[in-house]
């Protein structure tokens, strides 16, 4: 396995931009997997089909279970000044280490070594913060202090952080934002949960699909490439998450009415595979919180989910080895041919697929 295999050239145009209204009025490709038994014998995969993503109502069925990332993403970045010299800097939360305690990404790196204070926002905000440690790769542990509560002056004072590759500014802030987020914590979105509408799911819930909402707090190493020349030498990032009873309860309950369990993004996929096994069988989960440090590529076999809505993704990207693992690394292949030849609109705000 090269890390090669798993790299494409996208069209800059193609780079989606803004999001598309109303929500649900993205395209949706369909790809028809092989199960993995055939993968050996066929290099064709299976049929891709395209649709509406409102349109995905028709290729669910009853007792379907759609498993949900809840996660809210938090105003982490912040525009300051180095207390002394007045020198802007900029800080990008990534992982909360204690109550206001955080890792964060700096730049300019070489100005803030450990000791140096910086100020935030108005005076009214009080928000402050000093640099505790060199984390490498551009990290700092950084110990905040504010007047108010640490979340609060986040809210005030933050700016949401879009991925690098859009450089438009986003009208409405909401839109990076799943109309069904409630969990503060992630510092992206959990994308594939993008195209759902409230009135979208209200139409899934009447003709009998199950829905169960898990938590990842996604990081920013969702958008680096891998530069290990084989992939299985790349560490992943660690991402807390959260499945409760009540979650688990209603996976189980598909399992055993034989609905299927479809994971909403890879960051669902995550979640559920690192709770698989944990209830009696291999077929079920149970609740559990923690942290997943699971890395998915070809040859990974799963164990719980049955199918998968997710985003384009990045080239060399962890989250292409893990929708090439579910799908075939050809199949993702000759899916992403099609949906470049067809101009499907990429990445965070474009369109969507739906592997079955």
């Amino acid at each position: 396995m090269k890390i090669s295999d798993f790299d494409y050239h996208l069209p800059k145009e193609l780079i989606a931009q803004t999001p598309i209204e109303p929500r649900d009025a993205s395209r949706l490709m369909i790809v028809e997997r092989k199960r993995p038994i055939d993968w050996e014998d066929s290099k064709r995969g299976g049929k891709i089909t395209h649709a509406a993503f409102s349109d995905i109502k028709g290729y669910l069925n009853p007792s379907d279970c759609l498993v949900l990332n809840d996660t809210r993403v938090i105003a982490a970045r912040l525009i300051g000044e180095r207390k002394g010299t007045k020198g802007q800097v900029e800080l990008l939360l990534l992982k909360r280490r204690g109550d206001n305690l955080w890792e964060a990404l700096v730049r300019p790196s070489r100005r803030l070594k450990p000791g140096s204070r910086v100020l935030f926002g108005p005076p009214k905000v009080g928000l402050s913060a000093t640099i505790l440690d060199e984390l490498g790769e551009g990290k700092r542990l950084v110990d905040f202090e504010t007047a108010k509560d640490f979340d609060g002056a986040l809210k005030e004072v933050g700016i949401l952080p879009l991925p690098p590759y859009i450089t438009e500014e986003l009208s409405d802030p909401e839109r990076y934002q799943t109309v069904y987020s409630r969990a503060q914590g992630s510092v992206a979105a959990p994308t594939a949960g993008l195209h759902f509408t409230k009135d979208l799911i209200s139409e899934l819930k009447e003709v009998g699909v199950r829905f169960a909402h898990v938590t990842l707090d996604v990081g920013l190493d969702t958008f680096r490439p891998i530069k290990m020349e084989d992939p299985r030498d790349h560490k992943i990032h660690t991402e807390r998450f959260s499945l409760s009873q009540a979650a688990a309860d209603a996976i189980n309950l598909s399992r055993k009415e034989k609905g299927r369990i479809i994971a909403v993004g890879t960051t669902s996929v995550r979640v559920l595979e690192t709770a698989a096994g944990e209830g009696k069988d291999g077929n079920q989960v149970s609740p559990k919180d923690g942290l997943t440090s699971l890395f998915i590529y070809p040859g990974y076999r799963f164990r719980i989910v049955d199918a998968l809505i997710t985003n384009f993704h990045l080239p060399k990207s962890s989250l292409l080895l893990m929708v090439s693992a579910f799908a075939g690394t050809d199949l993702i292949k000759r899916a992403y041919e099609e949906a470049i030849s067809e101009r499907y609109r990429f990445f965070s705000f474009g369109d969507a697929m739906l592997i079955i």
